[in-house]
This record gives C-alpha cells, sequence and structure tokens, in this order.
C-alpha cells in the first residue's frame, strides 16, 4: 500500500494565470458571502455560537481547498451535522464537542492515509437517502423552537424528548417572531422566481441566505421589531487553545466521533464527484479524506467544530467560475474580513431569520421524489431506506448507519447465498460402472454454481443424503464456482473426509481462478490429491470408470 500526499493546488499551478487568479478571487467572494449567513445559522442550530460556525468555515475552509483532493472543493460547516452536533452539546458540552470533533478527524486522516477513500461508495445507496431524509427531518424538528420563538431554555436532544417539549410550549409561540420567520421563509422559497423577473433582476447578483439576512436584519432594525438577535461578535482572531480533555467522557465520544467522521467522508466525497461532473475532472479521495482530517483536527482549536464538503457551496463556487483550489482559500479569507470588519453590525441579526434559512435547507435536503419511487424498488431497498430513515430521525445517526449497514450485508449475503446452487449432473445408464444392477449409483456427479462462502457453504451437506445410497466416487464440477472463502473450505474438507472414511473418493473438475488458488495455498489439493483433479468433468467421469476397473465403449455423456 503505497501513501502519496499530493494535493490537488499543485496539479493546479502548473498552468495558473492571472486571468483565472481573477475568476477564482471574484468566485471566493461571491461564496464568502454566502458561507456566512449559513455558518452561523447552522451553528446556532447546532448548539453552538455563530463565532464557532464562522470560524469552522474560516479554518476547515482554507484547510480544505490547501491540501484538498478537488480542484473546487469548499469545506465548512453543514446542515447534516446539526443533529450529531446538537446532540453532543447537550449531552457533553460544547467542549467535549470540540474534542469529539479532533478524533474525527484523526479517524478522517487514518482512512485517508490508509487509502480508504474508495470504501466510502461501498456504502449502499439506499442508507445513503434513507440518513439524509432523515437528517432533514432532525434539523427541521430542532428549527421550530427559534421559528415560532417558543420559550424553551434547551431543547432536548432526543426525538421523543423534543416532540414533547414542543408540544407543551406551543401555546406560547411569540407573534412578532413568526411574522419575521414566515417572511424570510417566503422570501428564500420565491427568491429565484422573484430574481427572475425583469423588476427584480438585480437579485440575481446575492445569493438567497445573503439578501433575506441582510433586508430582514435592516428592517427588524428600522421597524424595532421585538425579536431575539444572535447577540455581539468578538471582532478578534481567537486564541489557539487545546480543548480540556475529560477521560471521563473520553469513551462516550467515540461513537459520535466516528458518526461525524463518516458523515463527513461519505458527505465530503458526494460532493467531490458531483463537482468532477461540472468541471469534467477527477477528485483523489484519499487526499480529499486527508484534508478534512486535517481540517477537522485544526478548526477545534480556534473554537471551530465538525466540518467537510458543502456541496450548495461547491455548486456555487463552479458555478461563479472558481476552478482551482485558490477560489476556496479567497472563500476563507473572505470570511476572515467579515469578522474583522463588520463583526459589530452582526448583534443585530435575528435568530428568526437564521432559523428560516435552515428550514429551507432541510426542506431542499428533504427528497420527496425518494419516496415516491419506492414502489419501482424491491422489499430489501425499502426496508434498508425506511428503517435508516426511521431510525435517523428516532435514535440518531450512529445507530441508523449501523442499522443500515446491517440490514445491508446480512440481506446481501441471504442473496448471495440464494444465488449460490448446487445441481445434480444426470449421467446416462448406459455404462454398468456408473449404477450397479440394483440401481445404486456408484458415480455421482454434481455442479456447484455462485460462491461457496459461509452463507452458502451448507449446501454441500445434502450431497450424500441420497435415497439410494453414498456413491463410490463423487464429482464436484466446480467449472461455474466463481469464489471459495475458509468456511467453503472447510465444508470441502469434511465432504472429504466424510467419504473418505467410507471408502468413497472425491474427485474435482473445472477448478480455476481464485477456488483454485484457495485450495493450492491452503494444502487442499495435497491431501485430495493432485490425481483426483480433472480439467472438466468428461475427464473425470472417464476416470471415474477406469478406477471402478470396468471399462465401457459408450461415451461418456452428461447434460
Amino acid at each position: 500500500m503505497k501513501f502519496a500526499f499530493h494535493p490537488k493546488i499543485l496539479d493546479c499551478l502548473a498552468d495558473y494565470n492571472r486571468t483565472q487568479f481573477g475568476k477564482d478571487v471574484a468566485s471566493g467572494v461571491t461564496v464568502g458571502v454566502l458561507a456566512l449567513p449559513l455558518a452561523m445559522a447552522f451553528a446556532i442550530a447546532s448548539g453552538a455560537s455563530p463565532v464557532a460556525g464562522i470560524w469552522t468555515g474560516i479554518i476547515a475552509g482554507f484547510i480544505t481547498s490547501l491540501f484538498g483532493g478537488s480542484r473546487v472543493q469548499i469545506g465548512g460547516p453543514t446542515g447534516a451535522f446539526i443533529p450529531i452536533v446538537y446532540g453532543i452539546v447537550v449531552l457533553y458540552g460544547f467542549d467535549n464537542l470540540l474534542i469529539a470533533t479532533m478524533l474525527a478527524g484523526v479517524f478522517l486522516l487514518a482512512m485517508g492515509v490508509f487509502r480508504m477513500g474508495q470504501l466510502i461508495r461501498f456504502i449502499p445507496v439506499s442508507v445513503v437517502i434513507g440518513f439524509t431524509n432523515g437528517i432533514a427531518v432532525v434539523i427541521f424538528m430542532t428549527q421550530i423552537k427559534d421559528f415560532l420563538g417558543l420559550k424553551i431554555a434547551s431543547l432536548p436532544s432526543g426525538f421523543f424528548g423534543q416532540i414533547n417539549a414542543l408540544a407543551h410550549s406551543l401555546h406560547l409561540i411569540d407573534l412578532p417572531t413568526l411574522a419575521v420567520s414566515c417572511a424570510a421563509f417566503l422570501f428564500l422559497v420565491f427568491y429565484n422566481r422573484m430574481a427572475q423577473t425583469r423588476a427584480l433582476g438585480f437579485l440575481r447578483r446575492a445569493p438567497g441566505p445573503l439578501a433575506v439576512l441582510v433586508v430582514g436584519t435592516c428592517l427588524t432594525a428600522l421597524f424595532d421589531v421585538p425579536v431575539k438577535t444572535i447577540g455581539e461578535i468578538p471582532r478578534e482572531i481567537p486564541p489557539l487553545t487545546l480543548p480540556a480533555l475529560s477521560l471521563d467522557t473520553l469513551s462516550h465520544l467515540i461513537s459520535p466521533a466516528i458518526a461525524i467522521a463518516l458523515l463527513g467522508a461519505i458527505e465530503s466525497l458526494l460532493s467531490a464527484r458531483v463537482a468532477d461532473a461540472s468541471i469534467e475532472d477527477t477528485h483523489d479521495p484519499n487526499q480529499e479524506l486527508i484534508a478534512q482530517g486535517l481540517a477537522n483536527l485544526v478548526a477545534p482549536l480556534f473554537g471551530g467544530f465538525a466540518a467537510t464538503g458543502a456541496i450548495a457551496r461547491t455548486a456555487t463556487n463552479i458555478r461563479s467560475g472558481g476552478r482551482t483550489p485558490v477560489a476556496g482559500m479567497a472563500h476563507a479569507l473572505v470570511l476572515l474580513a467579515i469578522v474583522l470588519i463588520f463583526a459589530p453590525l452582526a448583534r443585530h441579526i435575528p435568530l428568526a431569520i437564521l432559523s428560516a434559512i435552515v428550514v429551507v435547507v432541510s426542506l431542499n435536503m428533504f427528497d420527496v421524489h425518494a419516496f415516491k419511487r419506492l414502489r419501482h424498488f424491491s422489499n430489501n431497498y425499502r426496508l434498508i431506506m425506511l428503517s435508516t430513515f426511521v431510525m435517523t430521525v428516532v435514535f440518531g445517526l450512529t445507530v441508523a448507519i449501523e442499522l443500515g449497514m446491517v440490514l445491508s450485508c446480512l440481506l446481501f449475503i441471504y442473496h448471495i447465498s440464494e444465488l449460490t446452487r448446487i445441481e445434480s449432473v444426470p449421467l446416462a445408464k448406459t455404462s454398468e460402472t456408473r449404477y450397479t444392477a440394483s440401481g445404486k449409483p456408484r458415480i455421482a456427479a454434481w455442479r456447484i454454481y455462485g460462491s461457496l462462502f459461509f452463507g452458502a457453504a451448507n449446501k454441500l451437506e445434502p450431497l450424500l443424503e441420497t435415497s439410494s445410497g453414498e456413491p463410490e466416487i463423487l464429482i464436484l464440477d466446480a467449472q461455474t464456482l466463481i469464489q471459495l472463502d475458509s468456511t467453503g473450505l472447510d465444508a470441502l474438507e469434511n465432504l472429504h473426509g466424510k467419504l473418505a472414511r467410507g471408502n468413497a473418493l472425491l474427485l474435482l473438475s473445472g477448478l480455476h481462478g481464485q477456488p483454485a488458488a484457495m485450495l493450492e495455498r491452503t494444502g487442499f489439493i495435497e491431501r485430495l490429491g493432485a490425481e483426483n483433479l480433472f480439467p472438466n468433468i468428461i475427464a473425470a467421469l472417464r476416470a471415474a470408470e477406469k478406477r471402478l476397473a470396468v471399462t465401457t465403449n459408450a461415451p461418456a455423456e452428461t447434460t
């Protein structure tokens, strides 16, 4: 296994020019402006401060572009992390969230170093769709409190706890907050449609989240609408601080850290793969995982939390003309400039507007068509997707992914075992060698199809359970056997041993590929005897007849 550290930016510098630099900087400004409201909204929805979201975008965004395996990937906080991050903050506090993020960074870094980028694609699409839609529902639920202005000190992290808390507080809806939330929500929903009109065409120059943030903040401040705001944002670079490590909670953070790492890997590589199709390039998945690992290791040192590749911001970068990692680095520097220059103005931003932004994100994440298309798929697909969806909503992402993967593996094993079959090969009765006068078979032939693995090894057991007694020679044709594992080998050993104890022979024919290499490497062929191996079933049958010391002029016929 060869490890290679080769960021994509090295490939881009060879033919980099002033024209592309101008496009990258312009795209970085656009994406940076878009990233500001999203970073704050995702942070607040996760139970963190808006400052944490901004610095996550700055640090993680810069590192993702500098060391990443994609030309156009934009890193930062995303909505998908909200359920995991919120649960960690509620249960263990923000300091332990930083530790869990750094642990996730270590896992991501290890995945990249050991070249596991391609393995992420082994996660079934049914699992991905299930937990993506589940995350959308969870994000939506976490925003009901701020969207309605409910007086809930801290929303519980569990599904049933949230339902109970929201149900008991619905009579406390704050009407000014609800009015601002609904106005911001409708503005975002119809923003693109308004931007297409001639009168409001100027709206195309600014992304919707930024437009609603600026307009909504100005109007609520101008008319002195009594809504809750995000408060002060420090106008300074946070000091480099190592989170305090609590050994008592470290063991509890392993599972959430794994969930952060898996989700971060899946989302970042999915984003990079989507971007490849747009710019006709190929990303390096292992290098991308290394970059995500470094980003999640460093961001907590500045008060940031979990980050990954952001699909929406990456798509905006592509549409704006960004074609190299310089655009992503420029986006991070734009965020930094905004914090250092305009931070005092942020205290007027209403939480209701940020909540509306996240609600729209959650609705865009929820794929209704995925449920409508379920009738076109198999029962296994439906079971995996719906189970993952329900478990994500009710019990959390970690349990959902575990259940989804276990179900996928079990159903796959069952499916492959059903494809594996062992069928009797009828032998012509023109030779006395093959059958005795009483009809007892002296030679029996079987052909195995598919994979002889732990889920199908038991299919060898009935070979000797014939109504007319055990044969003197059993031929097993492996011409259509494509794979053999250790359990299948053990089943062959048992078959060989049982025949030997009854003074019967086992002949193998048609061995090739992996099964042949497996039997040779483990010494089974030596124990069986090379003289009992044949290139095809015809040769095995003729050898069996000779060993029974009966000659026949009839050709060996098989079907």
